[in-house]
């Protein structure tokens, strides 16, 4: 039973908060409802950096067409 685990990148809600100018509680809505995979530590949250990244199109293209750039 040798297993081998892949390095993951976990962010801290307030890192990924900092990174994308929003408040902390901003974050915590996304993890709570969902739309942020997460993993609990405990009573701490960490985000794999990958689903930061797949949240980032879909954010993106929620824009009202005209408004984004």
């Amino acid at each position: 039973m040798d297993q081998k685990f892949h390095p993951v990148e976990l962010l801290t809600v307030a890192e990924i908060a900092g990174a994308l100018r929003v408040s902390k509680m901003t974050v915590y809505r996304k993890v709570h409802s969902g739309e942020l995979p997460s993993v609990q530590f405990g009573r701490s949250f960490r985000i794999p950096a990958t689903a930061v990244e797949a949240y980032m199109p879909e954010a993106s293209g929620s824009h009202p067409k005209g408004t984004a750039d």
